[in-house]
């Protein structure tokens, strides 16, 4: 089913004159409406439960990331486009999760817009690809950063495919330690199973991909 309704949250006018243009550029023809907040906007979701909205989240009046995913969840059918600027990591990580948000900045090129308002007719979802190389260079840093040196080293062994048991022998250390660093790095990678460990180890250079097996 593809999008009847557009509804422009966004309080900045050439922003708003920009998306109506390129609407009518990928041939949209239905109703758009405008709104100044979020109390203006939930009232036409009553009337308009599947619209898609183009949100400028950060110039806009929702106090907070579990805001706008409660209103999100309220009305399941909405699909959303941020359009936004300066959108922090938390924020960003938050909002992938839900599939109906889709998100671009607003120095995105026109192809980008274009190629997200085109998929949001059909209700595809669309990231712009300086967000996905955000979060996924934040994911490297984190790595890097936050990981002491032996959870690294141990990190190393876990990704050549080594066990739990063969590591502790190797570092002449308990399997409950061993098991206890283990936890430690998955926790703070976000990680839930050894698969996305070692991805995370070989983008950082902690592996080489000639040592890598699962």
């Amino acid at each position: 089913m593809e999008s009847s309704v557009y509804i422009l949250a966004d309080n900045q006018d050439i922003s708003k004159m920009g998306i109506r243009f390129l609407l009518k550029e990928i041939g949209f023809t239905g109703l758009q409406f405008e709104v100044r907040d979020k109390k203006e906007l939930i009232r036409l979701f009553s009337d308009h439960t599947d619209a898609t909205v183009v949100l400028d989240y950060t110039n806009f009046d929702f106090n907070n990331v579990e805001d706008l995913l409660i209103v999100g969840a309220r009305f399941s059918k909405v699909n959303w486009i941020l359009f936004s600027e300066e959108l922090t990591l938390p924020f960003l990580k938050r909002i992938i999760l839900e599939k109906t948000f889709s998100v671009l900045l607003k120095n995105s090129t026109g192809n980008e817009i274009r190629k997200a308002l085109f998929l949001s007719r059909i209700r595809e979802r669309y990231v712009c690809p300086r967000i996905v190389q955000f979060i996924e260079t934040s994911k490297e840093k984190k790595e890097s950063e936050v990981l002491t040196s032996t959870e690294k080293e141990i990190l190393k062994l876990i990704a050549v495919g080594k066990s739990v048991r063969e590591i502790a022998e190797d570092r002449i250390s308990s399997v409950h330690t061993i098991t206890t660093h283990k936890k430690n790095i998955f926790r703070k990678l976000e990680v839930n199973n050894i698969h996305e460990a070692t991805k995370y180890a070989l983008r950082s250079g902690l592996i080489d991909s000639m040592d890598y097996y699962i």
